[in-house]
């Protein structure tokens, strides 16, 4: 069974190798190579630094740190960033439970709403947020690609009676 517990600085290893298997997902998801740069786990780095992360847990199966998640606070609102999962052990409730002890932590310091932001083209995490009870709309971001692109945009999403590109 897995356990959860804050972040501790023996974790590094472990968890920028969590960084770097996410940012490969992005990679195959947007069919773009070049996502996270020559060094992916750079941004792991980037994320330990950022003064508005405020707590980090982790998830350990059998000693091993298998999942990885955050809270990010700008005054009464918090973020969760990121939520990650290894591969082999998604599915199994590890998720959930990072994304609920998130919840708790924002609870327990009063604060007055919890947002996440996972990347449009992530079904199965927008699956899974949506069934972790964020449900409201926020923010969109829309794009346009200006000149050549290699990636090839798929319109599969509806979304207020219009046809979008994921």
């Amino acid at each position: 069974m897995y356990e959860l517990r804050e972040y501790l600085p023996d974790d590094y290893a472990a968890c920028r190798a969590l960084w770097v298997e996410l940012t490969q997902h992005h990679r195959d998801i947007y069919d773009a190579p070049t996502i996270g740069g020559d060094d992916p786990g750079a941004d792991f780095d980037e994320y330990l630094e950022m003064e508005n992360r405020a707590i980090s847990w982790v998830a350990t199966l059998d000693g091993g740190v298998v999942g990885l998640t955050g809270l990010l606070i700008e005054g009464s609102e918090a973020e969760v960033e990121p939520v990650i999962v290894t591969a082999s052990q998604r599915g199994s409730g590890i998720g959930s439970a990072l994304v609920n002890r998130a919840i708790g932590e924002v609870r327990d310091r009063g604060l007055t709403s919890i947002k996440v932001r996972p990347v449009a083209r992530n079904a199965s995490a927008l699956q899974f947020f949506h069934g972790a009870g964020f449900q409201t709309l926020g923010h969109v971001e829309l794009f346009m690609s200006l000149g050549e692109s290699k990636r090839e945009w798929n319109s599969e999403i509806a979304f207020h009676d219009r046809e979008w590109r994921d």
